[in-house]
């Protein structure tokens, strides 16, 4: 081919506008891309395409159809050479916060979003959706989000959002009526005259502490019958969603932008006197770059000339793999050439015995080929294509499955691909072509040669797939098994195919498709053999098969990947699910084939999401307590909030990267940074001898900003390197040469006790004579329960941006930080200059959950350092595995205990050992120990208790602050405690829990009364258990259970007290500063910052209420340390009552000063009364200090308040279980909190939601997971580290807020309560559910042991736990359980 075939130019549209880019960067995305031109909306999450924050909408012209094609892609993945003549569209495409998208509009309202970070990914999501199928169906619009991540809302109120736009839309409600507008009836009050509701008092004070009752005097005559209506019952949730709907509008599809015309003609190849389409050749000049030339070919010739010119060219079609080789390896591939755009390799067309599939059709035009097909040729041709239908169903997300093709699925030859042992299933053959046209066909059987090394020779593409069709009285099925049932990379998967001879039943055919049970894909040769020949549905040729399969996948101990009892349980639970799927259809009557309905999960239907949630409307008050939306959501819906990395570079700015340490526990030897001085862009590298003053930090100053001597934990940031981009920081970074003399390292809790491996410091807390206890007591149980690690997987990473002022070492810094008062000393601490040089800035955080209230300290300190010298602005954002191995996480503890109780379950005493795993340094283990042990008693009374705790130290990073802060890892171990005692005492766990409530004025283990006006758990429990008749469910489950042999159902109900307050007496206070301006307006500044709980929200309101003003008044623009001086960390759930208090003092003292001014100008404006007070010289700022009062806890003697008052909730849940696979689905979930006199309602909801979709992942799915032999972490981003998914969520989800009979007393802000952590053990509701299952199963197994179950309960946990005959048969004999197995829980 010649040069003048190509282009070198790359043309496309981008939000409507057309853009060409000559000679494009071939190593950058489309993500990058995007984000330079000032399109912020498109995050940077993951850079793996797992977490859907980078969505866009991506639009082809089809020539075949002559119509465009529009799907959703990970920008992140999406190579910016591959958008020749597309159209991107982002969410700032589609609306404005002033003129808002109809999708925009209604997710804002609606409460769907809290930190915003992930929004923009969701919106396009739905946007895309839309945009191919105006009309979904519910069903459809839950699946969208299949590739979207949130960790903010437990995802029931995007999902709800989103419905509106269904066909059957709220139809049960008649929300909103068939011209697709909401209806309302007595929207205006309650439809009297002069309706109470519409009221409005005069100018008064509201007392902060108050309690609210109903005003007196009623339009309704105070009729006994009628009542008023403000006191009447009403569910504030749906009126006020009913009011926030009356502003939608119908959808109409038809004003949506058109396909750009001149995209049209170019691809159809009529812009021949324009710019005109053909092939691209594009070389990189950067000298630095991974990617050296690149080609797009138009045409399979082309393709095969470029081939045969380049045969060591890499292949890209969908960049779902090579992006993340590129991103994480950092593998380089001089040559690529991108095939997407080769029509012959996207073909489908019927062949001889089956279909022929282009090779490099997208998986998710695959599935569409896949659905037609089956309808077209019937099931009994179809079978292949239904099986790998379903296979594509649990592939990935949408995002993905848009992009990644079929060629790119088989020629990766991962071991563990979903796709793969389905086509080996069916006799799939593949055609492969060199560069010089010669074409030979190989059998998929053939195809892997070992571990990730394929039959493709150099200059060979793979063209075709060749699936035949099923044969009469043939099945063919798949299965898969993951952590996570939708976008998880699989645990095993297997595609298994049988033909019989339908009048004798004997087996003619076989096949046994595995993967992730060797290094490559593989046919198991032995089942096979055991069954072919055979009779099919005979018992004996069953478990003939399963032994042979046993034999043939037995894994060892120490295999890749870990889990060898499970996997190989997993394979022998296939066959078994595939023998009763087969011999129903094929119509044999065996036993097996009877259960077929609790086999074959995947055939059916997910059920919808549905719930309630239901609070008293509020009518007492202007502003707080009611649900209004956050204030930032437009914002976030329309991509127009700002985060630390969507601030544009100031001046030169350089970009920072960290040399992360290549060893757990070493001593440093050397540093050598010469190459990295020598490459392209870097600045400087700085090690801890730069370090102008201190290099330690963190409270108890036991932990070095840039180790001297000693790296503590694998990924310990050793040097930083500063160079013009991030991109040549970070190539910088791994050309630092670190030598290390290798010291012992410690990980596991278990093991920092055996080797006596503590922190000094030891907790005791003692009450009652534990001894008499035990001495008196019917039963003594003891045992020892494990609480798991968390991530906290906040969308946005950590990171900072410092702008030095270059004048007595000022500088400006923008940090995502819960503790702006602590980077700002952190700074000042190592530069050596006074804290009032350094002024710390934070707008918003995409979340933080504890995460950001310590360790981002430090990465403000590394961008400082950087600042300080080179005099430049400095950049550093982690990347997610950056983040995730350095950042500090929710720590284990091990709890050893002792219980003591009487026959009838009565509690008499507990004797608690806690050990934390506090990491290589104290960072806020001990404070998360005082709260672990504060709380282990949770909700029950323990007459005597001797409770001990200590902090290990181990060479993992410094385990931190997590949204509970200790209190759900202790409750974890009590409650698992009281369920052992429960089955030792052959009593309902619910029974066990009730008898041993505390009731009110009862004292905890820390000397605290626990008032009656303010202790609610009793009443919740019983009111809860009316509400859902749990009675009539437990009788439901059993019923379930004694008729269903394959799936079991589990039910639990459980309480959660929250103390609140910090630990450390002198946090417990809060600061404002207020601003009336001369037009009226206000501006409010505060110490607490925003992370999504709506804290800006809730202060607005606050503002408002206490200033009597509308809330669109009051403005709050960011947290700053020179406006808010000295600030407690925005954590503890206290930030609303500290922060809300310091604001009320401040506008009370604004409201004071302007009474006299309101009274004398009653029916003017504020603005002109501001004016006119100003004018007065009146002092129009105030400042606002609050400190909690009657608190402090003194350990050493324990005397004193620790806590100034509990929220407090319960929780039911019911689930169903696969005992063959341990997946499960949560079917109900109904949650009651005692929030007080909640500020505001709605976002109190999604505090509850949101804490309890986090409690559920720690309990029941996230696995943190290290390697024994170097420390590493194994579980670094989305691909490994699973975080509950929009389709994880209950399918019934119900949350009500407790409405107080009387005044409760606070002395809180408006008599609420805080709600950010309480909620969060309610997520345990569904481990014990699933505890109740798995007890089930084992008592239909006649399994009598005491159930200990493991935390997490992951499905290798929940399915080994049922100790069934394939369970016993797959066990790993103890003499094998040699070596360090493959992977270790911290």
């Amino acid at each position: 081919m010649t040069n003048s075939q190509f282009s070198s130019s790359v043309l496309f549209y981008l939000n409507g506008s057309r853009r060409v880019i000559d000679d494009v960067d071939l190593d950058m995305t489309l993500l990058q891309y995007l984000r330079s031109t000032g399109m912020t909306s498109v995050k940077l999450g993951c850079g793996e395409g797992g977490c859907g924050a980078c969505t866009v909408m991506v639009s082809s012209y089809d020539t075949a159809t002559n119509k465009p094609r529009h799907y959703a892609a990970n920008a992140c993945l999406f190579p910016l050479y591959a958008v020749d003549g597309l159209h991107i569209v982002t969410v700032e495409g589609l609306g404005t916060s002033s003129s808002p998208h109809q999708i925009q509009l209604r997710l804002a309202s609606l409460h769907s979003f809290q930190c915003g970070f992930c929004t923009a990914g969701f919106v396009m999501s739905l946007y895309v959706l839309l945009r191919n199928n105006p009309q979904p169906s519910e069903l459809e619009i839950e699946e969208c989000f299949d590739g979207n991540l949130c960790r903010c809302t437990g995802y029931r109120p995007i999902l709800d959002a989103a419905k509106t736009f269904a066909k059957d839309a709220w139809k049960s409600g008649s929300l909103i009526g068939p011209d697709g507008l909401v209806n309302v009836a007595q929207a205006n009050g309650c439809g009297v005259k002069d309706c109470c509701q519409l009221q409005t008092n005069e100018f008064s004070l509201p007392e902060p502490a108050a309690s609210r009752t109903n005003g007196a005097g009623c339009c309704r005559g105070g009729s006994a019958k009628l009542g008023c209506c403000k006191s009447a019952t009403v569910n504030g949730a749906e009126a006020e969603k009913i009011e926030a709907m009356k502003q939608f509008r119908p959808y109409d599809e038809t004003q949506e932008p058109i396909f750009p015309p001149f995209l049209a003609r170019y691809a159809r190849g009529e812009t021949t006197d324009e710019h005109c389409r053909l092939a691209l050749m594009i070389r990189n000049r950067r000298v630095d770059a991974q990617c050296k030339l690149f080609y797009r070919p138009l045409s399979l010739k082309q393709l095969l000339a470029i081939i045969s010119e380049h045969p060591e060219a890499k292949i890209v079609a969908g960049s779902s793999e090579i992006g993340i080789e590129k991103t994480f390896k950092h593998s380089e591939f001089p040559v690529q050439v991108y095939v997407s755009d080769v029509p012959e390799l996207r073909q489908v067309e019927e062949v001889a015995g089956g279909i022929s599939f282009g090779a490099n059709i997208t998986l998710a035009r695959f599935n569409s080929a896949l659905q037609q097909l089956s309808e077209q040729h019937g099931l009994v041709k179809s079978q292949g294509f239904a099986a790998l239908k379903n296979a594509l169903k649990f592939f990935a997300g949408n995002q993905i499955r848009n992009v990644a093709t079929l060629a790119g699925n088989i020629a990766t030859a991962s071991p563990i691909s979903d796709l793969n042992p389905v086509l080996l299933a069916t006799g799939a053959v593949l055609t492969l072509v060199s560069g010089s046209g010669a074409e030979r066909q190989v059998p998929m059987s053939e195809f892997f040669l070992s571990y990730r090394r394929t039959a493709l020779q150099p200059g060979e593409i793979l063209r075709s797939v060749f699936v035949p069709f099923s044969r009469p009285y043939e099945i063919v099925r798949s299965f898969k098994q993951a952590k996570r049932k939708d976008d998880d990379i699989a645990i095993v998967t297997c595609g298994m195919r049988v033909r019989i001879d339908p009048k004798s039943r004997i087996v003619e055919e076989a096949a046994f498709g595995f993967g992730g049970m060797a290094p490559t894909t593989i046919l198991a040769k032995e089942p096979a053999a055991a069954c072919k020949g055979k009779t099919w549905g005979d018992s004996a040729v069953l478990k003939q098969m399963m032994a042979a399969c046993q034999q043939e996948l037995q894994l060892p101990y120490t295999v890749p990947g870990g889990m060898a009892e499970y996997r190989t349980a997993l394979t022998c639970s296939f066959i078994l699910k595939f023998w009763a799927i087969s011999c129903f259809h094929l119509g044999i009557d065996c036993e097996e084939a009877k259960f077929v309905a609790e086999m074959d999960l995947d055939a059916e239907e997910r059920a919808l999401v549905k719930g309630q949630q239901a609070y008293d409307s509020v009518t007492d008050r202007m502003v707080v307590g009611k649900g209004v939306a956050h204030l930032s959501a437009l914002k976030h819906t329309t991509g127009e909030a700002r985060y630390v990395d969507d601030m544009p570079p100031v001046g030169d700015e350089l970009h920072m990267a960290m040399v992360p340490s290549a060893r757990a526990h070493a001593r440093i030897v050397s540093i050598d940074s010469s190459q990295a001085l020598a490459a392209p862009g870097v600045v400087k590298v700085l090690t801890s001898s730069d370090i102008p003053a201190a290099n330690v930090w963190n409270i108890f100053h036991d932990e070095e900003i840039l180790p001297t001597n000693t790296v503590h934990h694998m990924a310990q940031p050793v040097a930083l390197v500063i160079a013009r981009t991030r991109k040549q920081a970070q190539a910088g970074a791994r050309l630092v040469q670190v030598e290390y003399e290798d010291l012992p390292a410690i990980l596991t809790v278990q093991d920092a006790i055996a080797k006596e491996s503590w922190f000094p410091e030891v907790r005791q807390l003692k009450n009652g004579d534990v001894d008499a206890a035990f001495a008196s007591a019917d039963v003594v149980l003891s045992g020892e329960s494990y609480s798991p690690v968390q991530e906290h997987f906040y969308l946005e990473t950590m990171g900072a941006i410092a702008v030095p002022k270059n004048e007595d070492g000022e500088i400006d810094l923008y940090a995502s930080t819960q503790n702006p008062t602590e980077a700002q000393m952190v700074c000042a601490e190592v530069l050596g200059v006074p804290a009032a040089r350094i002024v710390c800035h934070v707008k918003r955080m995409g979340g933080g959950f504890g995460g950001k209230e310590s360790r981002s300290s430090l990465i403000a300190a590394f961008a400082a350092l950087g600042a300080h010298h080179t005099k430049q602005s400095v950049r550093l954002m982690l990347d997610r595995d950056m983040d995730m191995m350095i950042s500090g996480q929710r720590g284990s503890f091990l709890g050893r205990w002792t219980c003591a109780a009487t026959r009838d379950g009565r509690l008499l005493g507990m004797r608690m050992h806690l050990f934390a795993n506090g990491g290589f340094s104290h960072d806020l283990s001990l404070g998360v120990l005082d709260r672990a042990m504060s709380h282990v008693d949770n909700c029950f009374r323990f007459p005597a208790t001797e409770i001990i705790g200590r902090i290990c130290q181990t060479n993992t990073q410094s385990v931190t602050a997590f949204r509970g802060f200790g209190g759900p890892e202790s409750m974890i171990i009590c409650m698992s405690m009281l369920s052992e005692l429960a089955q030792h005492l052959d009593m309902p766990f619910e029974q066990l829990q009730r008898i041993n409530l505390y009731e009110p004025n009862d004292v905890t283990p820390f000397s605290q009364k626990l008032e009656g006006q303010d202790w609610n758990v009793p009443r919740m429990w019983d009111e809860l258990s009316a509400e859902v008749q749990y009675d009539k469910l437990r009788r439901e489950v059993d019923e379930f259970n004694a008729c269903s042999r394959y799936r079991k159902r589990g039910l639990a109900i459980i309480p959660t007290k929250f103390g609140i307050s910090f630990g450390v007496k002198h946090l417990n206070q809060g600061m404002a500063l207020v601003h009336v301006y001369m037009d009226g307006s206000v501006l409010v500044a505060h110490g607490g910052t925003e992370m999504g709980q709506g804290l800006h929200t809730k202060m607005a309101q606050i503002a408002a209420e206490t200033l009597q003003l509308p809330l669109s008044t009051i403005f709050i623009s960011e947290t700053a340390t020179n406006t808010a001086a000295n600030t407690s960390p925005t954590a503890a759930s206290a930030s609303s009552d500290l922060n809300g208090f310091a604001v009320y003092n401040a506008c009370k003292k604004l409201a004071d000063r302007l009474r006299p001014y309101r009274e004398q100008m009653p029916n003017e404006p504020f603005s002109k009364i501001a004016k006119t007070a100003y004018l007065d010289r009146c002092d129009l700022s105030a400042t606002g200090h609050y400190a909690t009062p009657d608190i402090g806890f003194d350990w050493q003697t324990q005397q004193g308040q620790l806590f100034f008052y509990f929220t407090q909730g319960c929780a039911v849940a019911m689930v169903e279980l696969d005992l063959l696979t341990g997946t499960h689905t949560a079917l109900r979930t109904d949650i009651k909190m005692d929030v007080g006199r909640s500020l505001n309602k709605a976002i109190d909801i999604g505090q509850i939601e949101g804490a309890f979709t986090q409690g559920y992942g720690m309990y029941a799915m996230e696995e943190y997971l290290y390697s024994p032999k170097d420390g590493r972490l194994l579980t670094a981003g989305p691909g490994n580290y699973k975080i509950p998914s929009a389709l994880d969520c209950p399918r019934e989800l119900n949350i009500s807020l407790l409405e107080p009979k009387e005044p409760n007393g606070l002395k809180t802000i408006f008599s609420s309560k805080g709600i950010g952590e309480p909620p969060l053990f309610l997520g345990a509701s569904v481990y014990f559910a699933l505890k109740d299952a798995v007890l089930a199963a084992r008592k239909q197994m006649n399994v009598k042991q005491l159930l200990r179950l493991e935390c997490p309960a992951t499905p290798e946990v929940l399915r080994l736990a049922c100790e069934d005959e394939i369970v016993e048969m797959t066990r790993v004999p103890k003499e094998q359980k040699q070596g360090m197995p493959f992977a270790v829980r911290i």
